[in-house]
């Protein structure tokens, strides 16, 4: 079934010819349409729970909610740990009589603190709603409860299979969910993540890996006035290794190497004898994670603070999702049902990381961004465009139709 759909891809990525818009599904955008303020009222209760990765409390109260949906939906529930990360693993299954198994991906958890959700409540202004983790992805989770209501209001299964995985800690790596994620995707034909949609109404068909450096120096502490030579500054030998570990980067590959993170010292009279320093690293190719592991322990050891000690690792996050024709194709067919509302779906990559990443790591064609679309990504002015609901949720359920054949 994969081989055929990888085919397929092949074929609707050689410039769409083969993907031409159908008709309009007047049934299904009417519906999409009319489920618009139920899908808002629920976005409004996900929104107004803090649930940052390392709220359990939160997590647990967002997943009951989707759990009660869920069950209203027929779905088969299972909840399961998500060690080491806080609360619970969603999965949800329905099974039909077709032959296309489909994975559906979203997450619980926001980058917000506690507190968010009581600062900057849920609120509509104008043609945009706002709050904390509206698009990202408490507006992932309703698209995906709501385009399978679409299909039951439609009585469609023509599926084999459609799972959707809710995640508890995207935002910071998938550590507790990796597994997981790994094991259905290989189950499934093709999956839907559903991040975000673009700002300029778009998907996803491609991001950079990400990962981070580690970076730790020892020294000796002494007075900074009456015996600085006696010391060895951690601080100074910190700051000599960002700067020459940040040339890491390669425009030309798309990688990146970015400081975010130091800290050394706690009295400005005192030389610091210990040092941290961390990293956000993005690549375009996972090879550009060997390059860099190798090319780091090099340059770590040109030292500028003698008798210091100096430990740099790299920590390996997210794969890169590379564009492929499979993924090519999977897009043509998506700006083909988008035509069908007279619209333009726009194609584009991201240097931000997620769990479709995992998923096309694993061998399965794999499209992003098909959430709900809006801007101010991981800012206070996340918002979500309302008017783009029904179109995206007519969108996520005719792709789940196409795909179930």
């Amino acid at each position: 079934m994969r081989k055929n759909f990888v085919l397929l891809g092949l074929m609707l990525g050689l410039g769409g010819a083969v993907a031409q818009a159908a008709p309009l599904n007047q049934a299904l955008l009417t519906q999409a349409e009319n489920a618009k303020p139920d899908a808002l009222a629920l976005l409004a209760r996900l929104v107004n729970i803090d649930s940052g990765t390392y709220n359990e409390a939160g997590l647990d109260q967002v997943g009951a909610i989707a759990r009660e949906e869920l069950k209203k939906l027929g779905a088969r529930v299972e909840v399961l740990p998500a060690t080491p990360a806080k609360s619970s693993n969603i999965v949800a299954s329905w099974t039909g009589k077709g032959k296309g198994r489909i994975l559906l991906v979203a997450h619980m958890d926001t980058v917000f603190g506690d507190g968010a959700a009581a600062a900057r409540p849920f609120r509509v202004d104008g043609k945009r709603a706002y709050g904390p983790g509206i698009m990202d992805d408490k507006g992932g989770i309703v698209m995906a409860l709501y385009a399978m209501k679409l299909l039951q209001q439609a009585k469609f299964d023509d599926y084999a299979k459609v799972t959707l995985i809710l995640n508890t800690n995207e935002e910071t790596g998938s550590a507790g969910t990796l597994a997981l994620i790994k094991q259905h995707a290989r189950e499934h034909d093709v999956a839907f993540n559903l991040e975000p949609g673009r700002p300029a109404d778009g998907l996803v068909i491609w991001r950079k890996g990400s990962g981070g450096i580690e970076l730790d120096i020892k020294g000796k502490a002494a007075h900074a006035g009456v015996a600085p030579d006696a010391g060895r500054n951690a601080a100074m030998e910190a700051a000599h290794q960002v700067l020459q570990l940040s040339k890491l980067g390669d425009a030309g590959k798309q990688t990146t190497v970015n400081f975010t993170v130091i800290k050394a010292g706690e009295r400005s009279n005192v030389i610091p004898d210990a040092a941290h320093a961390e990293a956000d690293v993005r690549v375009a190719v996972a090879e550009e994670f060997d390059r860099i592991e190798k090319d780091m322990a090099r340059i770590s050891a040109n030292k500028l603070i003698p008798d210091t000690q100096v430990s740099a690792k790299l920590r390996r996050g997210f794969p890169p999702m590379p564009q492929n024709a499979a993924t090519d194709g999977m897009a043509a067919r998506a700006q083909a049902i988008y035509a069908e509302l007279g619209k333009k779906l726009t194609l584009e990559g991201s240097g931000g990381a997620a769990d479709s990443s995992l998923i096309a790591a694993a061998g399965v064609p794999t499209i992003d961004g098909l959430g709900i679309v809006g801007g101010g990504i991981h800012t206070p002015e996340e918002y979500i465009e309302v008017d783009s609901i029904a179109p995206r949720l007519y969108l996520l359920a005719r792709l789940i139709m196409d795909y179930s054949k």
